[in-house]
Formats: C-alpha cells, structure tokens, sequence
C-alpha cells in the first residue's frame, strides 16, 4: 500500500472523478481544503534583493532549527534547490475568491454521482481494514473514507507543491509568519523523525500534506504508524491514512456509536428562526422536542426515539435557506467542524459519509434559481443592512455569523421567512427598502 502501487491502482478507477477545490476554511488547518492546487501556477520570478533577503531569512531560521535539534543533514535535504520564494504561493495566498459558494453548487460537486460511486467502490475494497480501525478508534469507515473524498479526491489530488518550499515562502512572507515559521519547523522535525523523505512531503501551496492534506502540526499530533513499518506514512500507506484520521477524530472528541446528523422534514408553519445560523450551531434542542415540533425524517418517518435517544441534542440547519434541504445535526458534525470549520464541507462530509454506505441522495431538489452573490455583493448587502440599523460589524464581503443575524432580524423586521438566507433576492429587497 505504499504511494506508486496506490497512484497507480486507483488511476483507472478515478479518471473520470471531478477534483474539486474546496474552500479554505478549516481552523486548525488553514489548507484542509487546499487539495484543488494540483500544479504549481506560474508566478513572476523574484528579484536579485528578494532572493538576497529569503538567503538572509533561511540562514536565521537554519540556525533556529540547528538549536531546536534538526541536524545539519536534514536541513541539508530539506532546503535542497530552494533559494527564493515561491511567488505564485504568496499569489494564491492574496487571491480571495470572488463569488459566495450556493449550497447546491458547492453540493453538486463535493457529492457528485461519481464521487458517491468511487467511494462506494473503495469502501467495499478496503471495508476490512476499515472495521478494524473502527474498533480500535471508534470512527465508522464511511466517514473516513468520505473526508479522504473530500480532502484530495481519494489520493488523486495532493497539491505538487514542495511542503518545505511552500511552507519557507508563507513564513517568509511575514502576512502570517509565525504561524508558518511554526508549521515548516514541524515539517523539519517530521523529516527529521524519517516519516517522509523530502521529495514526497507534497502538498498544497499553503503546506497542508497527503491523502488527508494535513498541516504538518496536525500530523505531528495525531498522525499513526498502523502499518508498523516505523513511519507514520499518509502519502502512500492507507492503513496509515485511515488510522491517522480516525485517530484525529478521535482526539477531537468523535461521540463512538453516533452518526453526524440527517435531512428531515419540515411542517408547514414552521418556525424558521429555530435553525442555527453560527458556524458551531447555537439552537440545540433534544431530538423529543424537535419531533414535537413536527420534524421528521426525509422519509416521512419519525425521528429516532428511545433510552438515551430521545434526550440527544440536535440543531436544525438551513444552508440552502427555507425553501432548501433541512437537516438536524449532532455532536460528531461538530467534531467534523473542527477538522474544516465550514458549514457546507462538514454537511458534505456527512451526506457523502451516508451516501458511500447506500443512504439514497437528499429528498430537497435543488431550487431552479441557484445564484451566487459576489463578495462585491455581500459588501452591498452588508452596508443595506448598516444603513437600515442592523449590525453587521465591519462590512468585508463575508457571510459569517453576525451578517446572518443582522439578515435575519431584518427579515423579521419585515415579515419574510427568516432564514438567514444572503442571495439575490434579499439583495434585491434590501435595494428597494434603504
């Protein structure tokens, strides 16, 4: 199972696979969702004082590793070639996208037909080894092959980066340096450590590595050797792979025997500000008193009940707004949270977790209108919303929790559904009303 027979067993199998870049969201990894940067970009090559001044930065953050305990030989392997940033990295790093991901559009794509049917494959292929980390780490293998999914297209997509590389022109670039002086130290002292030789620790241009696009301090922290061959390998050994994230979750605080969430059913009437709207869900309610409220299954059947059910706590998500899919979600979608601090990537990781074992796709259809505001938009938005005297901090472009809350008392303010919903027609509402 190591990288060569792994890439080249799994090339057939996934050629057809969309390889999709997912937002940068994640909050103890800043690249969890970087695996779209396949190739390096071409950037404009530094100037003889830039690369005088990286020389002058390298030989200081040497001499830092020196006294750290890395030895003159890795340091030697791993700055091998390197004597300038990487421009096109400081590129991506200043590049915010333009448009507001839609829930259906970020969905068609993370759980497409063909990822589903991929995953599916791969579960059945490697469900023995997946029953035995469960065992040992609680995680169910269907969840463990769903963030391998997302994160880098089952192994097809790490980055071509060189993680050191990446990592030296981010700490060098001094926007968010010490985090990643951090990070590039960690990578040395996994080089150090013989988990990787320096020519395979690839990644995306922010350093996030391997199958699981972990941040070299993530790996440091709970990365496993399940195969026993002494190296904690999540480039090319899967038992590794698959152990290193269950072991991940695990740490995280993943709840054994309990699933992430599910789609349910609204009621007509229903009161539509009971949903959550923070990024960690703010409106938890036992799954009793959801039931008494009207909620059900997708398929019409009732919400599970009995010892120790009932009394479970669950918050109700809208992403896609009143008229979209709603789904109640529970401890561990928290916990996929903290991998990727990101709504729509810990919906996804559920729903293609449950896809992979046969679940069938969301009953919610997506809406005939699916459109994106840009972030010049949300700006508009926001500054409607200022004007009108509701508090959305700082205009930035960025629907997060607090533009949310201001829509939303607006929306009541006025009589719509208040769902927390920025989209066009908001936009467009809060255009004729300031």
């Amino acid at each position: 199972m190591r990288t060569a027979p792994l890439r080249s067993s799994l090339r057939l199998l996934l050629s057809a696979a969309l390889l999709l870049g997912l937002p940068a969201c994640a909050s103890q990894s800043i690249a969890a969702s970087d695996a779209g940067a396949s190739a390096p970009a071409t950037g404009a090559a530094p100037s003889a004082q830039e690369r005088q001044a990286f020389a002058t930065w390298l030989t200081a953050l040497k001499q830092e590793a020196l006294a750290k305990g890395i030895s003159q030989a890795t340091l030697d392997a791993a700055f091998a070639g390197i004597d300038a940033p990487l421009e096109q990295v400081i590129d991506l790093d200043r590049k915010q996208p333009e448009f507001t991901l839609t829930f259906w559009g970020y969905f068609k794509r993370a759980v497409s037909d063909q990822r589903v049917a991929t995953g599916q494959q791969l579960y059945a292929q490697y469900r023995p080894l997946l029953d035995r980390i469960e065992a040992q780490y609680g995680v169910p293998g269907r969840f463990l092959i769903a963030f391998w999914g997302l994160e880098t297209n089952y192994g097809q997509n790490f980055g071509s980066y060189s993680v050191v590389h990446a990592l030296a022109t981010l700490a060098f670039d001094e926007r968010r340096g010490d985090f990643f002086r951090s990070e590039l130290l960690t990578a040395l002292r996994i080089l150090q450590h013989g988990d990787i030789q320096p020519a395979r620790m690839e990644g995306s241009w922010a350093g996030a590595m391997g199958n699981l696009q972990f941040m070299p301090s993530t790996f440091e922290a709970h990365a496993v050797d399940f195969d026993g061959d002494g190296r904690r390998d999540i480039w090319g050994s899967l038992p590794d792979v698959f152990a290193s994230a269950a072991h991940f979750l695990q740490d995280l605080g993943w709840k054994r025997g309990q699933t992430w969430g599910r789609e349910v059913l609204l009621p007509k009437g229903f009161d539509y500000s009971l949903s959550s709207i923070d990024t960690y869900p703010e409106n938890k309610l036992p799954l009793s008193q959801w039931a008494t409220l009207g909620v059900r299954r997708a398929d019409g059947g009732p919400l599970p009940q009995g010892p120790g059910i009932s009394d479970m706590k669950a918050a109700l998500l809208l992403p896609a707004g009143y008229d979209g899919p709603a789904f109640l979600v529970y401890e561990n979608y928290e916990r996929i949270l903290d991998w990727n601090r990101s709504i729509l990537y810990a919906l996804a990781v559920g729903v293609l977790a449950d896809r992979i074992e046969g679940d069938p796709p969301l009953v919610a259809q997506p809406s005939t209108v699916d459109q994106r505001l840009s972030r010049d938009e949300v700006t508009e938005l926001q500054g409607h919303l200022a004007r009108l005297g509701f508090d959305v901090g700082r205009p930035d472009g960025r629907v997060g929790p607090q533009t949310r809350g201001a829509i939303r008392a607006y929306q009541k303010s006025r009589g719509y559904p208040p769902d927390a919903l920025a989209d066009p027609t908001l936009l467009n509402r809060l255009r004729a009303d300031s």
